[in-house]
């Protein structure tokens, strides 16, 4: 009987439903506000309406109707809307996302068969977890609904996207993880802050994790596919330490390989010379990046030469990235955002350098209130300084950097350095404006300027200066842009004033002028699309000398400007194949003009380049064509799940270089030239090939890397012994070009988080050089392979912190290297009546062996909300051992005797204490 009843009622809820829904209605609406239609709508139908008005504000309808049925007319009203309705006895009841059901699923009733099996999803791997971790207040954010709800949608999946922005700044918050609280769905945000998350039918319960950022709990209702934007706030409510790894899987998960990021906050514990914190010398205790000794300028990047490293500073290239003689980096720590040094897989929007990409941006500063932080070391202050100009929309960052004692020089074991002097000074200044929601603007100006006496006659100076303009638009949720605009301007001189007849000034310039376009578009949930174009103009001053008073012999000479311009264009693609396949592909094409004003030489061939050999002098007008250069750049890397933990990446790039550093020193130098390409000097061209297993332990925060890599590289420029690279108006006559190899193992181990927490890295390379050339004169240890300066088979770093409270806490770091190689006097003979020393071939013996030990003890001041200002200080002694490294051998001939001498930096323990503070 029960059932009986329960027929009889539904079949008189579904003829009352039909009441009144058979009349058409014919209609036409132009952008009519929604609730207006409907009053319309009601009247036509001759049924009644029920809503609340709230929930058509802001909606409009642009629609026309001839002779439909109502449930048509309701439908396309409603399309654009989260509005569902119900029709019941000449009643129209509207519902804001809610569905009511007349009817049951066909298989509500049906249960699964006995030998049917259940099949459970795999739970993936949490991507954040949070270890000696004080705790975090978490903020409940108000549900929302996205999308609208439909009938049977329940078994269907939702993708929804949004981007995460700093609340203060506007600026997008990069590897932020978002998962439900499951852990079963999780996305990381990528350079733009941007996400994609697939999530089921229904009701989800997310949570986000990012260092430095409030924690939020969100409750998304998931009806469809949909857009959530949210902006964070700083996390600045506890001292006490939170250590939130996110973007856990990112080193396994992301598809490229042979990239470092350096974290800046953690690098204030790593004790180096002096105890200034030095975020390129941290970068250097990474397996494959280099130097070529205690205190050099420059670095080598997995057996690449120092001017193949393209460093940038907020989009503008920094040429010389050192202080004081290459002790210090030139890149203030304090104002410092981020640092990611790109060894291979080189995005496609980068080029013009054949080893790595040192990416450095500033961080914006805080655009709710006045704060700084700054140091006191034993020869340098460091002040950065961050003021909102207008609250929560604009921000000025600066910061100022020098030294103000020269006492370290004075102090090493060399009685020619007794008298010398040295002192340098920085500074930065960043300003960000939030126009709207789609726009901001950003500038920043860079400053620098070293100058030094390592003798009492002569005075060198050198400085950069940045200039960069960037303007970004947000087109859609899709798609945004970017216009930059860029100067670079590196500058050195010499005052020579020890002898009248022979004092001069010298001078070298460089400029570098560049406009950059770059685009991104998110094609769909697989694609995501980067392309842009851009254009350099270089312009070489390459030398200047000038007689000091009447009575210098001196004569006045200046070598002619050199011009160069480079474009290219590119497009990448981030191509999602499957959750376990994942390919970023790019090809950049790349053109090189030399231009005039010039006048260029023609050799004649078979024989070495000389004055003699001449054959025709060609002159260019200004800004004419000397000769053109370029070709295809390919970037390809891949990525491969092995597990959710587990995966393997390869990776190829070709690049070329059209600009080149020359020197006679083993390492780079303030006084180097740089050199364009132009009738007789080719680019430089490359070839790197890399693969790479990435490993993290679950719940251990700790990572494994290996990576393999081989490269080679075609007419890399060298020079001829006893070269003459300064005022030379025929300076090709001293180069050689030839090919180049390198090859290579990196391990890391790497634990993030703990008391204990550090990483061991070891690398095992080889970098060598072939100059073979059918003249030879041109032709160096018989045209075979020979290791290059700065080959140093075993690189072993290891940089350790353990808290032992959390106010104090210890650190250590050691580092052992190969003797770079050198070239030794094996014997004499006679020529002409004299006797003359004979050199084994080009590097074939080394230096002894590099090894150093530092350590350093951590104090932090008192962890009170209320105080004027935030102290932490570094005690730390760096070369503990005193080991007497040696930075070079030469080699004197003293009566008749050949002896060899080594030099060292430190060879002594060197304690530093270094105060700094934050408010």
């Amino acid at each position: 009987m029960k059932n009986n009843y329960l027929v009889l009622i539904s079949l008189l809820l579904v003829s009352c439903s039909m009441l009144g829904q058979n009349k058409t209605i014919t209609a036409s609406f132009t952008n009519t506000p929604l609730e207006e239609a409907i009053l319309k709508v009601e009247t036509l139908s001759d049924n009644t309406f029920y809503f609340d008005e709230i929930w058509l504000k802001g909606h409009f309808v642009t629609k026309n109707f001839e002779n439909e049925p109502l449930r048509d007319v309701l439908d396309g009203l409603f399309a654009n809307t989260n509005i569902n309705y119900v029709l019941q006895e000449g009643n129209v009841i509207l519902l804001n996302n809610t569905y009511v059901y007349t009817e049951l699923p066909s298989d509500y009733f049906n249960e699964a068969k006995p030998d049917e099996k259940v099949i459970e999803e795999n739970n993936n791997t949490p991507i954040f977890q949070e270890e000696y971790a004080s705790p975090q207040t978490v903020r409940n954010r108000k549900m929302v609904t996205i999308g609208k709800q439909r009938p049977n949608a329940a078994n269907k999946t939702y993708t929804l996207t949004g981007v995460f922005k700093n609340a203060k700044t506007g600026e997008p918050l990069q590897s932020l993880s978002i998962s439900t609280t499951d852990r079963t769905k999780y996305a990381v945000t990528d350079s733009d802050g941007g996400f994609s998350i697939r999530l089921p039918y229904g009701l989800n319960k997310l949570e986000t994790n990012l260092l430095g950022y409030e924690k939020i709990r969100q409750d998304v209702i998931m009806y469809g596919d949909g857009t959530l934007n949210i902006s964070l706030q700083e996390n600045t409510e506890s001292l006490e330490e939170v250590v939130v790894k996110s973007n856990k899987d990112a080193n396994v998960r992301d598809a490229v390989v042979g990239v470092t990021n350096i974290d800046i906050e953690s690098i204030k514990t790593i004790p180096l010379v002096l105890g200034e914190r030095d975020i390129l010398k941290v970068a250097t205790t990474m397996p494959g990046i280099k130097t070529t000794g205690e205190g050099s300028s420059g670095f080598n990047v997995r057996g690449g030469r120092s001017d193949q490293n393209l460093i940038l500073l907020d989009d503008a290239v920094l040429y010389n990235p050192s202080h004081f003689l290459g002790f210090f980096s030139a890149v203030n720590p304090f104002t410092t955002g981020s640092l990611e040094i790109y060894k291979a897989s080189i995005p496609a929007e980068y080029g013009g350098r054949l080893s790595s990409v040192f990416d450095i941006e500033t961080k914006s500063g805080n655009m709710e209130k006045f704060s700084g932080e700054g140091s006191v070391g034993p020869i340098t202050a460091n002040l950065a300084v961050e003021v909102p100009v207008v609250k929560e929309k604009a921000s000025l960052i600066t910061g100022f950097r020098a030294t103000y004692s020269d006492w370290i020089l004075r102090s090493l074991n060399e009685d020619e350095l007794k008298n010398s002097q040295a002192s340098f000074y920085d500074g930065i200044v960043k300003y960000k404006h939030n126009i709207d929601a789609n726009n901001t603007i950003q500038g920043t100006f860079y400053y620098s300027k070293d100058r030094f006496s390592i003798t009492s006659d002569s005075v060198f100076d050198y400085n950069n200066r940045l200039i960069s303009l960037k303007y970004g638009h947000n087109f859609s949720e899709k798609s945004r842009a970017e216009l930059i605009l860029v100067n670079s301007q590196y500058k050195y001189g010499i005052n020579y004033e020890a002898d009248a007849n022979e004092n001069f000034d010298f001078g070298y310039e460089l400029n570098e002028y560049q406009a950059k376009l770059n685009l991104n578009y998110k094609l769909s949930d697989k694609h995501k699309l980067s392309y842009g174009l851009s254009s350099k103009l270089y312009s070489i001053d390459p030398g200047e000398i000038t007689p000091i008073g009447s009575t210098s012999d001196v004569s006045p000479k200046k070598v002619d400007r050199e011009k160069g311009l480079e474009s290219a264009i590119y497009l990448a693609d981030l191509f999602e194949v499957s959750d376990k396949f994942l390919l970023d592909v790019g090809l950049r094409y790349s053109i090189y003009a030399a231009l005039g004003e010039a006048s260029q030489n023609v050799y004649a061939e078979g024989v070495p380049k000389s004055e003699s050999s001449i054959v025709e002098v060609k002159n260019y007008g200004k800004n004419e064509v000397i000769e053109t250069y370029g070709g295809p750049e390919y970037r390809i890397s891949a990525r491969y799940l092995l597990g959710n933990d587990f995966s393997v990446k390869a990776g190829f790039n070709r690049t070329i270089q059209y600009l080149h550093l020359l020197s006679t020193n083993t390492t780079q130098s303030p006084t180097d030239i740089w050199k364009l390409s132009d009738l007789n000097v080719e680019p430089q061209r490359a070839n790197q090939y890399s693969l790479g297993f990435f490993k993290n332990l679950p719940g251990k925060d700790v990572e494994f890397s290996i990576e393999g890599y081989y490269k080679t590289m075609n007419d890399i420029l060298d020079y001829k012994i006893g070269a003459q690279l300064i005022l030379n108006d025929d300076l090709e006559t001293e180069l050689l070009q030839g090919e180049g190899k390198a090859y290579g193992v990196e391990f890391l181990v790497k634990k993030n988080a703990g008391r204990f927490n550090g990483y061991f890295g070891y690398s095992y390379s080889r970098s060598q050089v072939k100059l073979d050339s059918q003249i030879i004169q041109e032709r160096v240890n018989n045209g075979e392979f020979f290791p290059a300066n700065y080959d140093k088979p075993h690189d072993f770093s290891v940089v350790a912190n353990y808290k032992l409270t959390k106010r104090f806490s210890f650190s250590g770091n050691f580092t052992y290297q190969t003797g770079r190689p050198i070239t030794y006097p094996i014997g004499r003979y006679v020529f002409a009546g004299e006797e003359q020393v004979l050199y084994s071939d080009r590097n074939q013996f080394r230096i002894p062996d590099y090894y150093r030990l530092d350590l350093g003890v951590n104090i932090e001041g008192n962890h009170k909300l209320k105080k004027l200002a935030h102290s932490f200080i570094n005690i730390s002694v760096y070369n503990v051992l005193g080991r007497n490294n040696p930075y070079s051998v030469f080699f004197v001939t003293d009566e008749g005797q050949i002896k060899a001498y080594k030099t060292s930096i430190f060879s002594v323990p060197v304690p530093t204490i270094t105060y700094n503070f934050k408010f």
